[in-house]
C-alpha cells in the first residue's frame, strides 16, 4: 500500500529569533471557496521566504491576504508587523504600515513615465530610499527615467514595479511570481537586487513557481498544499529532501 509521505512534523517550527512579520491561523476565502486554510508562520527581519507549492496551493491567495486586498476575505486570524496589527487595517493602511506588494502583473501606469511612477510613489520626504538610491540599485531605470514606464522590456518593467515599492520605505516586500516570463540573464539580475535589497535589512517573502531558483536565494521555505502547510523549514532542507521536493514541487 502506497503511504503518503508525511513532513508536518517540519510545519510551523518556530525559530527563537522574534517574529518580524506573523502569520496566526489565517483563513482565507474567495466568496465560499475555502482557499488558505488555517495558515501559521514566522518570518524574520532581513531574511528571504520563499513561499511554495503547486498551482492551486494557495501561494498568491496567502500573499494577497496578508497584503489586506479585498481578496480574499480573510475570515479569521491574526498578522503581525513589527508589532502591529496588520489584520485590523485596510490595505493601504498596511501599506503604510511597511508593506509593499509586487503583483504578478506589475501594474506599470499607463502614462507616467519610469521617474513619475517612482514619484507618485515616493514618500515625502523620501527616509532611505531616494530617486537616486533607486537608480543606483537599478542603473538601467536611470537611464530610462523619462521613458513610459508601460514601454520597458518585461525584466525593466519588474525592476520599476520593485522600485516603485521600496519608494515608500517599506519593511517587507511581498514578491508574486518576479521570475516569470523573465529570460535567465535577467532573473540573475534581480535576485543579485534582491540579496542587496536583503542586506539593508528588508524582509521578503518571495512566491515563485521556479522553485529551484526560489529556494537557491532564500533562507527559508514554506510549502504549501491545497490551502494548508506542510512544510516549514530552511531552503536548504528542502534542497536536500528530494521525496519532499517529489511530492510537493514536482522537481
Amino acid at each position: 500500500m502506497n503511504v503518503k509521505p508525511d513532513f508536518s512534523k517540519n510545519a510551523n517550527m518556530a525559530s527563537t529569533a522574534p517574529a518580524f512579520l506573523s502569520v496566526w491561523d489565517m483563513h482565507a476565502y474567495y466568496g465560499e471557496s475555502y482557499i488558505v486554510q488555517g495558515v501559521s508562520f514566522n518570518v524574520h527581519e532581513g531574511e528571504i521566504l520563499a513561499l511554495l507549492g503547486r498551482n492551486g496551493a494557495g501561494k498568491t491567495s496567502t500573499l494577497r491576504a496578508i497584503a489586506r486586498l479585498d481578496n480574499p476575505e480573510v475570515r479569521k486570524g491574526e498578522i503581525w508587523l513589527d508589532h502591529q496589527p496588520l489584520h485590523t487595517m485596510s490595505s493601504y493602511e498596511a501599506s503604510t504600515a511597511g508593506l509593499g506588494l509586487v503583483p504578478e502583473d506589475r501594474r506599470i501606469i499607463p502614462g507616467l513615465t519610469v521617474e513619475e511612477n517612482l514619484k507618485l510613489a515616493q514618500i515625502a520626504p523620501p527616509i532611505g530610499w531616494s530617486l537616486q538610491r533607486l537608480y543606483e540599485l537599478f542603473p538601467r531605470l536611470g537611464e530610462r527615467r523619462q521613458q513610459e514606464g508601460v514601454t520597458l522590456s518585461g525584466g525593466e518593467q519588474q525592476m520599476l514595479a520593485i522600485a516603485r515599492a521600496l519608494a515608500r520605505d517599506i519593511k517587507v516586500l511581498l514578491l508574486d511570481e518576479p521570475y516569470e516570463g523573465l529570460a535567465p540573464v535577467i532573473v540573475d539580475e534581480i535576485e543579485k537586487t534582491l540579496s542587496i535589497i536583503k542586506q539593508q535589512g528588508i524582509t521578503t517573502i518571495l512566491v515563485e513557481q521556479n522553485a529551484v531558483r526560489a529556494l537557491k536565494l532564500a533562507d527559508r521555505a514554506v510549502i504549501l498544499d491545497t490551502g494548508g502547510i506542510v512544510f516549514d523549514g530552511t531552503a536548504a532542507e528542502v534542497l536536500e529532501n528530494a521525496e519532499l521536493r517529489a511530492e510537493y514541487l514536482a522537481i
